[in-house]
């Protein structure tokens, strides 16, 4: 099984950039099972439209994921209820819309799906460790992508181990910045900490520079603004075993649409 991972893609310019280089990496990588992609700052940099979702669906994206900027459009709170291939973090707490895991099928392959948010750093919602817990007991027939949604690496590293067995990766996002430390532990999960960003990388984690630099240096607000240079895809190949779900190689990719 040959999943490929898009990482946050970051507003027009991410969304850009993952139409121009999708059709390169299915021509050099695929055919691919599965195509997943993280879209909570697909929409301007921040949250999801129902415009957005399907300019991204339309590219042949089965699911996507997400974080804690799913919330920050309106519209996408609504488009939550009622599309479940878009999914919200699972342990957020109870009466939040969407759902956060959801199974997938092609022919005779199954993938589970499960997007989880970090706490350290981050708003105190439910913990990620026994909510993952909870939705592989209920489906350990499925190999589960995990979709770890966090700011600190430690984190990530450690909720990587405790699912080692269990899950068929756990892959992290919203850093922004692809990690160098790929690799298939022990129990045959596939483990990466971030798998970075698609859109403008000659930027601060996808914005301008001329909107952030004056927020580090004064303190004061400033308005954020999407950038466009330097395009690039970041995200992850993996290779499944069909019958154990287990993963066989995690490949990061870094493909570049403009310098």
């Amino acid at each position: 099984m040959k999943i490929l991972f898009i990482g946050d893609i970051m507003g027009s310019p991410g969304r850009k950039t993952a139409a121009a280089l999708l059709p390169v990496l299915q021509s050099a990588m695929g055919p691919f099972d599965f195509i997943l992609a993280n879209c909570e700052n697909a929409a301007a940099g921040r949250g999801i439209t129902g415009k957005t979702a399907e300019e991204l669906f339309s590219l042949g994206i089965d699911a996507m994921t997400s974080g804690n900027h799913i919330w920050d459009k309106n519209e996408g709170v609504a488009l939550l209820a009622g599309d479940g291939r878009i999914l919200r973090p699972a342990n957020y707490p109870e009466g939040c819309p969407g759902q956060g895991w959801t199974i997938l099928s092609s022919g005779k392959l199954r993938l589970g799906v499960m997007n989880l948010q970090g706490r350290v750093f981050m708003s105190p919602i439910d913990c990620p460790f026994r909510k993952a817990d909870e939705i592989l007991a209920g489906a350990a027939d499925v190999p589960f992508f995990v979709d770890f949604h966090a700011e600190a690496s430690s984190e990530k590293k450690a909720l990587g181990h405790y699912l080692d067995g269990r899950a068929a990766a756990v892959i992290g996002t919203h850093t922004h910045v692809q990690t160098a430390d790929e690799e298939v532990l022990p129990g045959g999960t596939a483990y990466i900490t971030d798998a970075g960003m698609t859109g403008g990388h000659r930027s601060s984690i996808g914005m301008k520079f001329d909107g952030v630099l004056p927020r580090f240096l004064t303190g004061m607000p400033s308005k954020f603004e999407v950038s466009g240079d330097g395009l690039a895809l970041n995200g992850v190949l993996l290779t499944l075993d069909d019958e154990t779900g287990r993963a066989m190689e995690i490949s990061r990719i870094f493909e570049r649409l403009s310098r």
